[in-house]
């Protein structure tokens, strides 16, 4: 059962509205600013190029090695992501992003994961209905080769970990609606600088009845993973790690401990892309993969007008009807499934995507060259998606709050949930399979929180209905500064010890994550 409502509340005064204790600033000035982003901006040491120049990359899909079996080799690479320049990378399978999974409802896949990487890592499936032994808790490590135990730290304390050398099979049932998941690393302590460094992939479920709508499809359904990042003189991925092997100790600079943000925007792994595209309907899969960046995206033309972005998916799926937006605002980790119509858009001119939270660099995102005219039989149907589940408030067997917001923890800045940090040998949520609950959420600074095995329904932000963009059923609700959200959802699909966290992956790995047993 949960800690009495009254409990909770005070766990959150004089905390869960203000600003980070760090800042010094009030609560009042902290709303007043609302920052577009939470974190700090790391500059790059080297020449950026131009806009619009570099072709869009899209993900190979990968091959199955027999049946309903994948591999995956997590090894270090290098790739001239900037022209001109070698990064190092830590990649699946060698590219960045790691090779796109695509996959049929209800049809159960392993993928076997080998960890040729200098440390130890961890597989979570973002948005995956998924057994808790394949789920990617933290400390349930794939160590390398030669992996010494007195390098693995405190991750070793867990009790329950499960930890394999160099191998793991991870089996997904994906008997969940189709969707775009993402994979991604989760070993505790060290998310955030493993995703900066390339442990990023796509995986996309299918299935009969959504390809019956007439989405547009084939070359006109774009996978597009967007991520920041910034680059340090020799061409490398700069981070402000305490620790630049990622072995012994977490965390990142004082300056950085919000957040770390990047000024180049990234799509598919190329900068600031372009991709010609044919006058006709195009479905974009977008995932914001920062560590900490937010956008609000627009598709504006060469002549200044704002195209419709017509919203049909959310992160667990298709919406029951299609939501059209001039924007769409995205926090890290969030998916959104769009339309965008090129039709009436002149051959030769230009769309660009930008970022209305950016500055500078950081406004633009991509472009897409609009280069001929074609047949274009694809449609938006009125009615999406019947199977969407829905829970009233009056089903809810009981209501528990949390909030998220900066703290102490052993002597150093962190990020609490309900005033304590992580500790993986500590229950701090038990719910019973099958159960429905209302969770209310509340936020000091941005906080986009992520629950694992479930998606979830926003009710209300503020006391008012949701907003136009939380529609459908999510994994992932962003949280804004001093605001409270209801959210309801139902444990209904396996037991286990599961996860739920901000996805500011900074915020993350010092300490803003707590565990879910559902028994």
């Amino acid at each position: 059962m949960p800690e009495p409502l009254s409990r909770r509340r005070l766990l959150g005064i004089g905390g869960a509205l203000g600003l980070m204790a760090v800042t010094g600033l009030s609560t009042a000035a902290a709303l007043a600013r609302r920052p577009p982003s939470t974190g700090a901006e790391l500059r790059s040491a080297v020449p950026l190029p131009p806009p619009f120049r570099v072709p869009l990359p899209i993900p190979a899909v990968l091959k199955p090695t027999s049946g309903d079996r994948y591999e995956i080799t997590q090894r270090e690479a290098t790739a001239e992501v900037l022209p001109g320049l070698k990064t190092p990378l830590w990649t699946y399978d060698g590219t960045f992003p790691g090779p796109t999974i695509e996959s049929r409802r209800g049809r159960a896949i392993t993928v076997t994961h080998h960890n040729e990487l200098p440390v130890p890592t961890v597989v979570h499936l973002h948005g995956g209905r998924t057994p808790a032994e394949s789920d990617g808790y933290p400390t349930d490590l794939v160590l390398p080769r030669n992996w010494s135990e007195q390098h693995t730290g405190h991750t070793m304390h867990d009790p329950r970990a499960v930890v394999t050398q160099h191998t793991r099979d991870y089996t997904f049932p994906l008997d969940q609606r189709p969707t775009m998941l993402w994979y991604h690393d989760h070993r505790m302590d060290f998310t955030a600088p493993a995703i900066w460094r390339g442990l990023a992939g796509l995986h996309i479920i299918r299935d009969d009845a959504e390809e019956s709508l007439g989405l547009p499809a084939g070359e006109r359904e774009l996978p597009l993973m967007i991520a920041d990042r910034a680059f340090a003189e020799d061409g490398s991925f700069a981070y402000p790690s305490l620790d630049p092997g990622l072995r012994v100790l977490p965390g990142v600079r004082d300056e950085y401990f919000a957040g770390v943000l990047g000024d180049v925007i990234l799509v598919n792994g190329a900068p600031w892309p372009v991709h010609e595209v044919d006058a006709a309907r195009y479905r974009l899969r977008v995932l914001n993969a920062s560590n900490a960046r937010h956008y609000e995206l627009e598709a504006v033309t060469d002549d200044g007008r704002a195209l419709d972005l017509v919203q049909i998916g959310a992160d667990q799926g298709l919406l029951a009807t299609p939501v059209t937006h001039q924007s769409v605002p995205m926090a890290p980790a969030e998916r959104y499934d769009l339309v965008i119509d090129f039709t009436d858009i002149p051959i030769g001119s230009r769309v660009r995507v930008l970022n209305r939270l950016g500055t500078g660099r950081t406004r633009e995102v991509m472009a897409f060259h609009i280069t001929r005219r074609a047949e274009d039989d694809s449609r938006i149907p009125t009615t999406l998606s019947t199977d969407l589940p829905t829970w009233d408030p009056s089903d809810a067997v009981r209501v528990r709050d949390f909030t998220f917001r900066a703290g102490r923890t052993n002597g150093h800045h962190g990020w609490l949930i309900g005033g304590l940090p992580f500790d993986p040998a500590r229950t701090d949520v038990t719910t019973r399979l099958g159960d429905v609950e209302l969770w209310r959420l509340t936020a000091d600074i941005h906080h986009p929180v992520h629950l694992h095995l479930v998606g979830f329904h926003v009710l209300s932000r503020a006391g008012r209905p949701p907003l136009p963009h939380d529609a459908g059923l999510k994994d992932t609700i962003s949280l804004r500064p001093g605001e409270t959200a209801e959210i309801i959802t139902r444990f209904d699909a396996y037991r286990g010890r599961y996860l739920f966290h901000c996805h500011n992956a900074e915020h993350e790995d010092m300490g803003m994550m707590a565990n879910l047993e559902v028994v």
